[in-house]
Parts: structure tokens; C-alpha cells; sequence
């Protein structure tokens, strides 16, 4: 058995979850919490806006080390 195998088992997985965050966005136009967290910061001039999502990327940090957590807890 190659000592590859299991990294490449990982790298499917984290494309079946990036496949399915793009079928989901492009699904649903707009999320409603998304962007509207207190602590998400926009910058909205003239001609461009920037948009950091601080507070929303920490959720979803959160929630995702939550998930892969308890994946590994029942899974062993």
C-alpha cells in the first residue's frame, strides 16, 4: 500500500466539500446571515468596496473544527 493513499482519500473529501459550498452558493443567491454579522467589516467607496468577513470566517472555523471533531470521535 502506498503511504499516499490516505492523503489522497483527503484531498477527495475536501473537494466533495468544496463542490458542494459552490452547488449551495449558487443555489441560494443570497445567504441571509452571510456578511451581516456584527464585526464583519465592508469598506464602500466610489468606486470599489472591500469586504473582510472576520467575524463570519471565525463561525465557520468554529462550526467546521466542531464537525470534523465529532467525525473523528465517532469514527475511531
Amino acid at each position: 500500500m502506498s503511504s499516499l493513499q490516505p492523503f489522497g482519500k483527503i484531498i477527495m473529501i475536501f473537494g466533495i466539500v468544496i463542490f458542494l459550498a459552490g452547488l449551495i452558493i449558487s443555489f441560494f443567491d443570497k445567504i441571509p446571515f452571510l456578511g451581516k454579522l456584527p464585526g464583519d467589516i465592508t469598506i464602500r467607496r466610489e468606486n470599489f468596496t472591500i469586504y473582510f468577513p472576520v467575524v463570519t470566517s471565525i463561525i465557520i472555523s468554529i462550526l467546521l473544527s466542531l464537525f470534523f471533531y465529532l467525525w473523528n470521535k465517532f469514527k475511531n
